[in-house]
């Protein structure tokens, strides 16, 4: 499974106006609901919060991967975002995060969901990647970025 499958124009985010952790999950989660990609936006903040928790997601370079599992889903969604000026996210490297990329999966798709994970961190560790995102404006070019580089892996 690749990351533009689950990605559509409608759960990019090019420049959220959030300037903390909960805001930045708040905001995304509200962009899935209204794409219909989630029944229950309140539970599935407090899902990802409750992960958070357990420890960052904010894994460096500006970069953080936000995930949880739910009951609530039937199928894995994902989406995307940018914030121009960094927010804290309490990352490893304690710098600010640009670039997120929020994953959620139902409860039984471990497998699935680890894959995908593993597949975001090698896109994000690509030469320029992220950084490339920065400078574009629409969902549409940022999803079609997404597409080249995770031909490329």
């Amino acid at each position: 499974m690749r990351l533009c499958d689950l990605l559509t124009t409608e759960t990019i985010l090019t420049d959220i106006t959030s300037r903390n952790k909960e805001g930045v999950l708040r905001e995304m989660a509200e962009k899935l609901h209204v794409a219909g990609k989630i029944p229950d936006m309140e539970k599935l903040v407090k899902v990802l919060m409750e992960r958070e928790r357990l420890g960052s997601t904010g894994i460096g370079e500006n970069i953080a991967i936000p995930h949880a599992k739910s009951d609530d889903l039937t199928g894995m969604v994902a989406a995307f975002a940018i914030s121009r000026d960094g927010i804290d996210f309490d990352s490893l490297d304690q710098k600010k995060v640009h670039y997120f990329f929020l994953l959620l999966a139902p409860s039984g798709e471990a497998g699935k969901h680890l894959k995908l994970l593993a597949r975001i961190s090698r896109l994000t560790r690509m030469d320029g990647f992220c950084k490339s995102l920065l400078a574009l404006e629409s969902p549409e070019a940022i999803l079609s970025a997404i597409e080249k580089a995770e031909q490329l892996l």
